[in-house]
């Protein structure tokens, strides 16, 4: 599987509704550090089909950004029945980033 595109219209559905527990990347085309994590997201989406992968481009979804208060990016959350469990900024190495999950 991979990662999936989040906005706004499918956010409630894929994230808030999920049974599963979510990691969410924030970022950016333009964002040097957002292009390492990149292939980091898209690997843990393929290898771990117990969690639900989402990427969530900034500077298209802007209020969603604005509703986490997302200052720099990277940001890497991952989300349980709804609430934030676990957020960092910033690029982290894979197991850094499993270890979050």
């Amino acid at each position: 599987m991979t990662a999936i595109n989040i906005n706004k219209n499918n956010f409630q559905n894929e994230v808030m509704n999920s049974d599963k527990t979510v990691l969410l990347d924030f970022w950016a085309p333009w964002c040097a550090p957002c292009r390492m994590v990149v292939p980091i997201i898209e690997e843990i989406a393929g290898e771990r089909p117990d969690i639900k992968v989402g990427k969530i481009n900034v500077d298209e979804q802007p209020e969603l950004a604005s509703e986490f208060s997302i200052m720099s990016i990277p940001t890497l959350m991952v989300m349980k029945n709804g609430k934030i469990v676990q957020q960092v900024s910033g690029a982290r190495p894979k197991n850094a980033i499993l270890e979050m999950l």
